[in-house]
């Protein structure tokens, strides 16, 4: 870390108590271009007690907040709606700087995140709670929705603006304050969020945005007894670790984790149609998606013809920097997703896979974190692609015979985020939807999620549920009240 020399064309200040702060002492952290590897802003780096002091600053803001009307509340998110989708342009090329993702692809995260902030805008006018019918005539009974108070946030890179919003709009909505936490390597997106969030009047207090360290602001969160709650998306392995450390202080917690998502091709679907829809779900953000499809199952009476129209729809795709027209595939975010992407490729060799198509880094561009688009047939699950969530640009291609076997092959997993099914047939699609161990089932849809629908996990991919009324309902405690009536 280093003291802020330069300035930057985007804003590189945290937000704490209703001010825009330097770092502890004016460190900074540099966030880098991953396309070319060049500077894209060195932004304040809290190395000091920001953590405490922001979640200070919500435990403080808390009771008025919850006190506002909801109404008050819908007001400010749907301001927040209305100014994002007006700078969506600058927002989705700061995100394509930072991240890598197509400028289109960037853009649309934008505008999805502007969604999420007007649905939960109008949802949180819907917390209704419920009268219950007494057993005693003499007692009245009902249930209430309360705030749960204080949230952590922790999200990750690869959607920096709309996986934070899930939290922050969700959180708000329900009369919560929140101190939220982006990735090291995408907070530009986040800053500008929050600069939205304040024009549109957010109160002292009530949203903190704090650039650290992980683990400092972690503990904070896990030590801290005024923050009641934590939402994180990431990794199994570290959603595990969070679970572990709630239960000192019961601390609620929202988890969205890891995913191994298979895609299902049953031999009444259209072959073309469908290899072009799952080309685009696959390589969509370069995979690095965590309901990404990651396994490729496909009757055997179509998969012949599946895998050609694949290889040709990959070979089609433009590879290069997410500003360029018509790019496609950008860069990966890290060189360790690289250096993964290439361990599970050589294991899946060396157990006898074919790669028809990529496989390797990209010789085409001197600089960046590129991997050609790769496809493989031959593929069997004792690869580690097919047992590690590979969060990379890889389509390995299996078939199958029965209904039967492609669930339980399916299902053979700890993961349960997503799942994929393509077929024109009712009783199949049925099936599929019943049979599958997964929290989200696109049926004919690559690309399911919508903020008026639940995203979440079963097994090992999470806790609880985003978006919908559920993802309000998960910052909200459930009081029960019972009332006794004087004798008359």
């Amino acid at each position: 870390m280093a003291a802020a020399t330069a300035s930057s064309a985007f804003p590189t200040r945290m937000y704490i108590d209703g001010a825009w702060r330097e770092g502890t002492g004016g460190k900074t952290h540099a966030v880098v271009n991953p396309a070319d590897e060049s500077l894209v802003a060195e932004v304040a780096w809290a190395e000091g007690d920001e953590p405490n002091q922001a979640i200070e600053a919500a435990a403080k803001a808390f009771p008025a907040w919850r006190a506002t009307s909801v109404y008050d509340r819908a007001r400010i998110l749907k301001r927040t709606a209305e100014l994002i989708r007006e700078r969506a342009d600058r927002m989705a090329r700061a995100m394509t700087m930072e991240q890598g993702k197509p400028l289109p692809e960037a853009r649309a995260e934008t505008l999805a995140t502007a969604d999420t902030y007007e649905w939960f805008a109008e949802e949180g006018k819907r917390a209704y709670g419920r009268i219950i019918p007494p057993t005693n005539v003499m007692k009245r009974y009902y249930a209430i929705k309360h705030p749960v108070g204080v949230v952590g946030s922790i999200t990750p890179w690869n959607f920096p603006a709309a996986l934070a919003a899930r939290k922050i709009a969700a959180a708000m909505a329900a009369g919560c304050t929140i101190v939220s936490r982006p990735a090291e390597q995408t907070p530009i997106s986040l800053i500008l969020q929050f600069e939205c969030l304040v024009e549109a009047g957010l109160p002292q207090g009530v949203a903190n945005l704090v650039i650290g360290p992980a683990q400092p602001f972690a503990n904070a969160l896990f030590d801290n007894p005024a923050v009641r709650k934590i939402s994180f998306t990431g990794s199994t392995r570290v959603g595990k670790e969070l679970i572990r450390r709630s239960a000192d202080h019961v601390k609620r917690l929202s988890l969205e984790l890891g995913g191994h998502a298979p895609l299902i091709v049953f031999p009444d679907a259209d072959v073309e149609q469908v290899a072009q829809a799952a080309v685009i779900g696959k390589f969509r953000n370069n995979g690095q998606v965590c309901i990404s499809p990651s396994r490729f199952y496909v009757h055997d009476r179509i998969a012949k013809d599946f895998t050609e129209a694949a290889v040709e729809s990959t070979k089609k795709l433009k590879v290069g920097s997410g500003l360029e027209e018509g790019t496609q595939v950008g860069p990966m975010l890290m060189r360790q997703g690289l250096e993964k992407a290439e361990r599970l490729v050589a294991d899946a060799r060396g157990k006898g896979a074919d790669v028809l198509l990529g496989g390797a880094r990209s010789t085409r561009f001197e600089k960046g974190y590129w991997f050609e688009p790769t496809v493989m047939t031959r593929v069997n699950d004792s690869m580690r692609l097919l047992t590690e969530e590979p969060f990379a640009p890889v389509m390995p291609i299996l078939d199958f015979k029965n209904l039967d076997d492609v669930i339980a092959r399916a299902n053979a997993t700890p993961y349960g985020l997503a799942a994929y099914v393509f077929t024109n047939d009712l009783t199949v699609a049925t099936r599929m939807a019943e049979g599958l161990e997964a929290g989200i089932i696109g049926i004919n849809d690559p690309v399911p999620a919508t903020p008026q629908c639940p995203f979440g996990g079963m097994k090992e991919s999470g806790v609880g549920r985003e978006l919908g009324f559920e993802g309000l309902d998960a910052y909200f405690e459930t009081k029960y009240v019972a009332v006794g009536l004087r004798q008359s």
